[in-house]
């Protein structure tokens, strides 16, 4: 019996690739099915099944690609939706055969209502592993607050109760030896709480998951609707993807690998409305860009800040990226539901350069030299580009929180006449911010390099934390 994680770190996610006796099964694939595919040949095996354990919210599932590609089965869990393709709707205790190996389908409601775990027999008639998608985490269980922005009449105060009635009575009386593979770990915005190990045996879990311990459903409720921030926009318009289909991956990158002369590329971005999005490495993009350029690095948490500061997933993009890096950016913001790229700078920005076309740069400072403008004028406006709870946690004394999440409601923060320092942790989102401000006439934003770690490590600057008044009575 083969089992085997496959994990992309920038989405915090994992896949799984099950194999038994010539056939095999995919729990939960990616948008990019080759891989896959790929395996399976080589190990001489067919792909009968593929598993979903729900309507993915934070990426668009490989499954329509794949069963056109194989001729596998697509496996939900018990659902009214209607499917825009064809798949088998599962029922609670159903199993189905994989070789001499059996996953049975587990109706878990509560992250969302078609929510399901998987648990594999193996071929010696021994319960193995569960594959628990986002309905149990290593360390925390999936969100209840995504399917309402979906389904009418949901609550997430409902889906939280059948989530608790769902670990209770369906997942908690399962063996203890049983590996749990969960579909997130630690960076995923599927959960709050998540251990950035990504297996674990489920008996552990009982022990250790806040989420699994004694407690009323009022409690449970309590305890998993605290601390929870707004999802990205995107996520609603990603699950409406996974329930109706979307076009092929094979069809994305073709649209989206058009080499365009900088002519071909300016004539575009005037004529489309579509968004620049140049994806190189924060520090390279300061030093020269396409004017109203917005930078997402290609080699931080790309597809996340793309959907959380894009918010429509039918946005048209205009990539500019190192050369050779074309199909993988492509593939990544495929992974999200960003479809649209009409193709990219051929040449790079070099090329741009050399054509004569006008150029625009960000003025990037060191910590040092932060610290000496600040000697000469403590008040030196600082913005904290970093997330609420990073900026409470530690911050400097007099910066002002504007956080990068939700840039648009913070922009009527900032002055447009008046100069700015702006960092993040450690300067990839810092650029980002920056550079949207920019493209929006923000001229005299400043970014500071390094972030808060050398800001911190430099020692030549005053911290404090944030209290919350209510903290002081």
């Amino acid at each position: 019996m083969k089992i085997e994680q496959i994990y992309t770190g920038c989405l915090a996610q994992g896949a799984y690739y099950l194999e038994s006796n010539g056939e095999a099964a995919i729990i939960d694939p990616l948008r990019e099915v080759r891989p896959y595919i790929e395996k399976a040949e080589k190990n001489g095996a067919k792909i009968k099944y593929v598993f979903e354990t729900h309507f993915h919210a934070d990426f668009v599932s490989g499954h329509k690609d794949l069963a056109a590609k194989t001729g596998a089965k697509i496996v939900f869990g018990p659902t009214e939706m209607s499917l825009g393709f064809d798949a088998i709707v599962g029922k609670d205790g159903q199993e189905f055969e994989i070789g001499k190996a059996k996953i049975r389908l587990i109706h878990t409601p509560g992250h969302t209502m078609e929510s399901s775990v998987y648990l594999l027999t193996n071929e010696e008639g021994k319960e193995e592993a569960l594959f628990t998608g986002d309905t149990l985490f290593i360390g925390d269980v999936g969100r209840p607050d995504l399917a309402q922005k979906v389904v009418k009449d949901l609550t997430q105060d409902i889906l939280a109760g059948h989530l608790y009635d769902s670990l209770r009575n369906k997942i908690m009386p399962l063996s203890d030896d049983l590996i749990v593979y969960p579909a997130h770990g630690a960076g995923s915005a599927c959960g709050k709480n998540m251990s950035k190990e990504t297996s674990d045996t489920l008996g552990n879990q009982k022990k250790t998951n806040y989420a699994l311990q004694e407690m009323t459903q009022v409690e449970f409720t309590r305890q998993v609707i605290t601390g929870l921030t707004p999802p990205p926009s995107y996520f609603p318009q990603n699950v409406m993807m996974n329930i109706q289909g979307y076009d092929s991956i094979d069809e994305v990158l073709e649209r989206g690998q058009r080499a365009l002369s900088p002519e071909a590329f300016e004539a575009a971005a005037n004529e489309t409305g579509a968004i620049i999005l140049d994806t190189r490495a924060p520090q390279v993009f300061a030093q020269g860009f396409v004017p109203n350029a917005v930078n997402i690095g290609i080699d931080g948490s790309f597809a996340v800040w793309v959907g959380t500061l894009i918010p429509d997933v039918k946005q048209e993009l205009l990539i500019i990226t190192e050369e050779g890096r074309e199909e993988e950016v492509i593939t990544r913001l495929a992974r999200v539901g960003y479809d649209r790229t009409l193709g990219y700078l051929k040449g790079g920005i070099n090329e741009w350069i050399a054509s004569g076309k006008e150029i625009d740069t960000i003025v990037s400072i060191t910590v040092e030299e932060l610290a000496a403008i600040k000697r000469e004028n403590y008040n030196t406006p600082i913005l904290d580009v970093r997330k609420s709870s990073e900026y409470q946690s530690e911050h400097i004394v007099g910066a002002e929180n504007v956080a990068l999440d939700y840039i648009n409601e913070n922009m009527v923060h900032v002055d447009k006449d008046k100069t700015y320092y702006v960092h993040c942790a450690g300067g990839y989102r810092s650029m980002i911010f920056t550079s949207i401000l920019r493209a929006r006439g923000y001229g005299n934003l400043i970014d500071v390099k390094g972030g808060f770690k050398d800001l911190k490590d430099s020692g030549k600057f005053e911290l404090t934390q944030y209290v919350c008044p209510s903290t002081l009575l």
